[in-house]
């Protein structure tokens, strides 16, 4: 079959995807005002009713707010995942929701499985960090989330060993280090059976069917740089709004 010529993304994205990526990129930080729909359509070349529609699809995916006066950048009221955490860390400068905080239960180095050996490209048993923290709220338990990074970069970082928090977390504190940031990630989200070691932290019984998100991080090499596991705790959601033509 002949490959076929891609359609080029209609006006509205184009202009969303810039205003996100500036988000995400921290050059548009917690608080800052977006251009008005009238400045959009005049720099953009581009109807009011597309600009409109491009501040819609931002409101609806969570990164922006609107008020009577103006578009302001806003995700801190985002379902809380890794990925939402990187976002919220690049335009806040911090990685939590208002009310929420953090206890870091474990920060070791450990011999890797073949699950985590294979996600971080290391040798099966070879020297991992593992890093486990529960994020709480006012409702109680967010996430109970494991992350694994390759063992050689506790030379470079050996807070990653310690249960002290990290103010820039792990992704700053990489990229601080190593320059490597993360520029690329995966997410699947499933159903699994809570273990052992996790069930007393979501205060539920072993083999409880919990929403789980897997998050897997690439830096700008193509190299990964961190694998994790949260479990989400009782009564939490994980949603995604977006617009159609």
């Amino acid at each position: 079959m002949s490959p076929q010529v891609e359609r080029t993304p209609p006006p509205y994205v184009q202009i969303a995807d810039h205003f996100r990526r500036e988000i995400k990129d921290g050059r548009l930080t917690e608080g800052d005002r977006l251009p008005s729909i009238a400045e959009i359509s005049q720099g953009w070349s581009v109807a009011t009713a597309t600009a409109a529609k491009a501040l819609t699809q931002l409101r609806n995916e969570g990164f922006v707010q609107a008020s009577s006066q103006g578009t302001y950048v806003s995700i801190t009221h985002r379902q809380t995942t890794g990925p939402d955490r990187l976002q919220m860390l690049r335009a806040t400068g911090n990685g939590y929701r208002p009310g929420e905080h953090a206890e870091i239960l474990e920060a070791e180095l450990t011999t890797a499985s073949s699950e985590v050996a294979a996600a971080l490209r290391i040798e099966e048993n070879g020297q991992v960090i593992r890093r486990r923290r529960v994020y709480r709220d006012g409702h109680g338990v967010v996430t109970v989330s494991t992350s694994w990074l390759s063992g050689e970069l506790a030379e470079a970082a050996p807070e990653l060993l310690s249960t002290e928090p990290l103010p820039q977390m792990t992704f700053g504190l990489i990229e601080e280090r190593t320059g490597r940031r993360v520029v690329r990630r995966r997410d699947i989200v499933t159903i699994k059976a809570v273990p052992e070691d996790i069930a007393s932290i979501l205060e539920t019984e072993v083999g409880t069917p919990a929403l789980t998100m897997t998050n897997h991080y690439w830096d700008q090499e193509g190299e990964p740089t961190e694998y994790a596991i949260d479990f989400l705790g009782s009564g939490r959601e994980l949603s995604a709004e977006y617009s159609f033509d």
